[in-house]
């Protein structure tokens, strides 16, 4: 496993007592080396402009890159950039398509990608929920366009429906995206009827659902339409905010929940993609549930 990442992803600042905080990473980062001090690190490069136009509008990029930020940009009420947060970004979506890259050519089989801003909620033309690009269907489309496959999967366990992935391949059959999440909640979306192009599966959880409502959406509903599409390549959208200690939402998921959860996924990788996975950090907001499943995670991968 590689773990891709860059120092411009910490100096991203949404603003004060935002819950989308450096220190977010920062307990990604000290809990990974702790863990697998062997682990080889590489640098995250800038994804390129022709990359993002894979998967957002012309409008979307040059506000995000080229507007001048004096203090802050208020994107929407919940998301905000500053002067550093467009190289975060660029390094956040460079991220995914290096990891790609390396995958793709058996450098490892798999890589997870420790960066922020988070992406999933960003649509092709709007920036919203802490997200300013959306990084996994960057490197979704770059999968699909550079490397040429036709059978890429986006697996998204995070609390909140990555309403943007969904928005963006709805209407593209070789990518897939499976979701897990809880409903009613931000962004309200992602019910079972929604199906895209038949390649769209979502499984909502209740509030206060916990280990046994997840582990039967995943076993019995998500894991087996992604077994049917038969992925050449894994994507994940890790989020760990189903966490019970996370303070945005009100799963009651345990570390041992993402272990799980991601040895199936590795798993299913290696039956249908030559065990090709790359991971990309998404939400969690309690540190500590952050520190343990990051960990849990990564364990569960690489088994």
């Amino acid at each position: 496993m590689l773990l891709y990442t860059h120092p411009a992803c910490l100096a991203h600042d949404a603003g004060a007592g935002h819950p989308e905080c450096p220190a977010r990473l920062e307990a990604v980062l000290h809990a990974v080396r702790a863990a697998f001090p062997l682990l080889p690190w590489r640098e995250a490069p800038r994804a390129s402009r022709d990359a993002l136009l894979r998967v957002h509008t012309r409008d979307l990029v040059e506000r995000l890159l080229d507007t001048p930020i004096d203090g802050r940009l208020r994107l929407d009420e919940d998301t905000a950039m500053s002067l550093d947060s467009p190289e975060a970004a660029l390094r956040a979506a460079g991220a995914g398509i290096a990891a790609v890259d390396a995958v793709m050519a058996s450098e490892h089989t798999q890589a997870f990608c420790a960066v922020r801003p988070p992406g999933h909620h960003s649509t092709g033309a709007v920036a919203m929920g802490f997200c300013l690009f959306n990084s996994v269907a960057v490197a979704a489309a770059h999968a699909v366009y550079q490397h040429g496959l036709q059978r890429v999967v986006i697996v998204d366990f995070d609390v909140h429906h990555g309403n943007g992935s969904q928005d963006i391949f709805a209407r593209d059959e070789r990518v897939m995206y499976a979701s897990s999440h809880q409903s009613p909640l931000y962004p309200n979306s992602g019910q079972p009827d929604e199906v895209g192009v038949g390649n769209l599966a979502n499984a909502p959880l209740a509030p206060g659902a916990g280990s046994e409502a997840f582990r039967h959406a995943w076993r019995e509903i998500l894991l087996p339409r992604i077994e049917a599409f038969r992925p050449q390549l894994v994507l994940v959208s890790a989020g760990f905010d189903g966490h019970r200690l996370d303070p945005l939402a009100d799963l009651v998921l345990e570390a041992g929940d993402y272990r799980w959860l991601s040895a199936e996924l590795a798993a299913l990788a290696r039956r249908h993609a030559d065990g090709r996975l790359v991971s990309l950090l998404e939400g969690g907001y309690s540190l500590t549930a952050l520190r343990a499943c990051s960990v849990a995670h990564l364990e569960g991968l690489v088994g």
